[in-house]
């Protein structure tokens, strides 16, 4: 079995897992080991009771979901900035402008997905394509998430020097940028039972007492970063001019290629000041382990297959209110990976804030005579 047919064999196991935990958490309900001993056999019950407690949360601490379904409106301010720097420091920084994007969601339990549109233009950025899913239970949470950007860069800073004025550059269109990322974290939390992720950023479950939770996880991506560097200095030199800038070497490719595995920790924290309302904020540090690829011309071709290990982060903040059947709030979530060597070195944030209303329909069985 090949490494993408494991990975994928994975996969389907723990959403399967997953899938299978939570439906049997919702949905049978054993106050005693002998309730549940009158439904299956022994080995059969010892499993199961296993599973349930492996999804078990403190109702006093959290208010599990009361309906199946969910239906949302979002509106997300997305912004994405890309760092690139040579071995004698030169350091030119890309962003596009900031997109605005609205669109609808659905969920069924805890599947989450949805599809924006960019206001700016509904038709110009069609290269643009991202997406991403979520599958959350009270203890374990996955992200799976896909994004390849545009051609629509603009210089945005660039550094060759204190004898050289790079004001020309400011805002300066340059179509010869594209990056996308590709992968999936696991991340495990601890005081699942009393500490509700999903209720500051999934808004499946609601946080009833402050309370706090470590966090780990693993994770894998693969990270695509294109760079036309004919093209740059092609602009460097008409841009500039008089001024004589030539690129480093160590920026002069035509994509770098990087797959980084990591291992994640961190804290979160729930403050309820109000009844029916959050605030959350977590955060989490990665050591990611990176196997790193340049593909450049035959004339310029050096040595840079590069293995290396980096720190990478990622931070949320949300406000929420939920009262189980209506639900709205803010949230911002900023990721960051890096990559450093004495002669190149990257670094990317890329940056969602989220402004959103929902509506939970389809009570389950367990509440309609509360």
């Amino acid at each position: 079995m090949n490494n993408i047919k494991m990975k994928r064999f994975v996969l389907i196991l723990l959403t399967l897992l997953l899938t299978y935990a939570n439906t049997w958490a919702d949905e049978v309900q054993c106050d005693t080991i002998e309730a549940v001993k009158h439904d299956a056999p022994r080995k059969l019950s010892l499993i199961r009771r296993i599973i349930r407690g492996f999804d078990r949360l403190d109702k006093n601490y959290i208010e599990p979901q009361h309906y199946l379904f969910t239906t949302m409106l979002q509106a997300s301010y997305i912004y994405d900035i890309y760092t690139v720097r040579g071995g004698e420091e030169q350091t030119i920084t890309f962003a596009p402008d900031a997109s605005l994007k609205i669109g609808p969601y659905i969920g069924w339990k805890w599947i989450f997905g949805g599809y924006t549109f960019d206001m700016r233009n509904l038709t110009l950025f069609r290269n643009k394509q991202e997406w991403d899913l979520s599958i959350y239970s009270s203890q374990i949470g996955i992200d799976l998430f896909y994004r390849r950007t545009g051609r629509d860069y603009k210089l945005r800073v660039a550094d060759f020097g204190d004898d050289i004025d790079t004001a020309p550059l400011d805002g300066i269109s340059f179509n010869g940028v594209k990056a996308g990322i590709t992968g999936v974290n696991l991340y495990y939390i601890f005081n699942h039972g009393h500490f509700s992720y999903p209720a500051a950023f999934a808004q499946s479950t609601c946080q009833k007492v402050s309370c706090g939770s470590w966090m780990a996880g693993i994770g894998y991506t693969k990270n695509t970063l294109d760079l036309d560097y004919v093209q740059l200095q092609d602009l460097l030199s008409k841009r500039l001019a008089p001024q004589e800038v030539k690129l480093d070497s160590g920026l002069m490719f035509n994509s770098v290629r990087y797959n980084d595995l990591n291992i994640s920790a961190g804290y979160g924290y729930n403050w309820v000041f109000s009844p029916d309302w959050l605030i959350g904020v977590s955060g989490q540090m990665a050591l990611a382990y990176k196997k790193t690829v340049s593909d450049m011309d035959e004339g310029n071709r050096r040595g840079f297959d590069i293995d290396n290990i980096n720190v990478n982060g990622i931070g949320r903040f949300g406000i929420v209110y939920n009262n189980t059947r209506w639900y709205t709030g803010f949230s911002a979530i900023v990721r960051m990976n890096n990559y450093h060597k004495h002669r190149f070195s990257t670094s990317n944030i890329f940056g969602t804030m989220n402004l959103y209303v929902g509506y939970n329909f389809g009570l389950r069985k367990k509440y309609r005579n509360k």
